[in-house]
């Protein structure tokens, strides 16, 4: 420690001010062995000079701005809720601008999560948005398993980040990263309760993202119903055991608006991208036969805070609660699946090559094991096999048997046959020589009787 303090110094001595000043502070970073202050001792003696002067590591904070600003950030929507709801008009309110997309049908089988990215900026900064949107949430007649795409596809985000983060040749900077950092919950203005449908989504996803519950179509009810609506959905999320997000107050420059925000939840807003005029100036709002509903206006609805509370102020509490909750609880579970973990029964800290070659060598033996049973069930089916074999062979000797003395049975008696037959056609022939015999003996006494008779008439 001391030779590389000395050179320090030696190399930072050109210029005598400067040197003082790195010196004194590597001098006091480096802590010494002294149990008290001893005067012979280079650190203990120069531990009391104070710094003085400007290094200019103060400028960490702008450089940390546009490095920043440089790489342009991302953020990640996913809109829950039933079709109609006006997911998509609200996301255009949000970012004042008119996101492409075609809108849905109510006849989906079920429920398809549709992934959007948009490249916007405003001023010098850029942000890369993706917006996910539930389609066919909430249109079936069985909705049981409806929540279990949106979370597959969560899951799906923080699978893919943890396989980047575990390559060898990683890429964090220039990664897209798709995990969702915050989750806007769309809740159809009924004015009584939440649905059914609603808490087991939200109790499964709460675990997973940030939820904002909001209100969607909130000029739907009245005032008083709405206030009485926004007091049993938080009474009914507690009773539940949902977790939704809180804005932070752990920091004193937010820490007032974000408690005074904390009350307001959930969110009612109305969403629309018309312009009406107003007075002198142009605003969005929704017009009916019996008023204008501005979206600006938070007399009207809750849409500002929302914006405020989204965009403006804890933007960046999202993303970070994302990695280090949402994300680190995805990837403590995977790892410790895979078997990994921090500390052995003896509380010693792991080793990497310890693990992988435990994991190994369970996963060879759990291989080796599973190669035996299929080879013993290989050779189980392979005598079930010949047994089959043979036994076909068996029916197949015996069906042959039968069939050859059958043949045999059949061709002795066409021989008996043929015999009689023969036997029959030789007497047919004798026969039949006896009376040709016999017929030429006949003709031929004819034939004298009748010359005998001639010879007498002609004497």
């Amino acid at each position: 420690m001391t030779p590389f303090g000395l050179l320090t110094v030696v190399w930072f001595g050109n210029v005598a001010h400067v040197g003082q000043i790195v010196t004194v502070y590597l001098v006091q970073s480096i802590r010494c062995s002294h149990s008290l202050t001893s005067p012979s001792c280079l650190f203990c003696s120069a531990r009391g000079v104070p710094l003085s002067g400007h290094v200019g590591f103060d400028s960490m904070p702008d450089q940390l701005v546009n490095k920043s600003v440089n790489h342009g950030f991302c953020f990640n929507i996913l809109c829950v809720g039933e079709t109609g709801l006006g997911k998509s008009t609200l996301m255009d309110t949000l970012f004042n601008t008119k996101f492409e997309g075609e809108p849905t049908q109510h006849n989906q089988p079920g429920v398809q999560l549709k992934s959007n990215t948009y490249e916007l900026q405003e001023s010098n900064v850029r942000l890369k948005l993706t917006v996910v949107n539930t389609v066919g949430f909430g249109d079936q007649i069985n909705k049981e398993d409806s929540y279990k795409s949106i979370v597959e596809f969560i899951d799906t985000q923080f699978e893919a980040y943890l396989q980047e983060e575990l390559k060898i040749k990683r890429t964090l900077h220039s990664y897209h990263d798709t995990r969702i950092h915050a989750c806007l919950y769309f809740i159809a203005p009924t004015g009584h309760s939440l649905k059914s449908l609603d808490l087991v989504t939200m109790k499964k996803l709460d675990s997973k993202v940030n939820i904002i519950p909001i209100i969607a179509k909130s000029d739907a009810i009245s005032k008083s119903e709405l206030t009485k609506f926004k007091i049993k959905i938080t009474s009914e999320l507690v009773s539940n055991g949902v977790q939704i997000y809180q804005f932070p107050t752990d920091d004193e420059t937010v820490a007032e608006i974000n408690s005074t925000m904390n009350g307001h939840l959930p969110f009612a807003v109305v969403g629309s991208t018309e312009e009406v005029k107003i007075g002198n100036k142009m605003v969005r709002a929704r017009q009916y036969p019996w008023g204008t509903v501005q979206v600006e206006n938070e007399n009207h609805c809750d849409f500002v805070k929302l914006r405020e509370m989204l965009i403006r102020v804890n933007m960046e509490d999202l993303r970070e609660q994302t990695h280090t909750r949402h994300y680190e609880l995805y990837r403590r579970c995977k790892l410790e699946e895979m078997g990994f973990k921090d500390t052995d029964p003896d509380s010693k800290p792991f080793s990497l090559q310890e693990t992988y070659e435990a994991k190994r060598n369970e996963f060879m033996g759990e291989l080796q094991k599973k190669e035996e049973e299929m080879r013993q069930m290989f050779v189980q089916r392979v005598k079930e096999k010949e047994a089959e074999l043979k036994e076909a062979e068996k029916e197949l000797h015996e069906k042959f048997d039968r069939l050859k003395k059958l043949h045999q049975d059949e061709k002795k008696k066409l021989e008996d046959k043929k015999k009689s037959l023969d036997d029959e056609l030789n007497g047919f022939k004798q026969k039949k020589t006896a009376a040709e015999l016999l017929q030429a003996q006949t003709q031929q006494a004819g034939s004298s009787a009748t010359l005998k008779k001639d010879k007498e008439r002609k004497k």
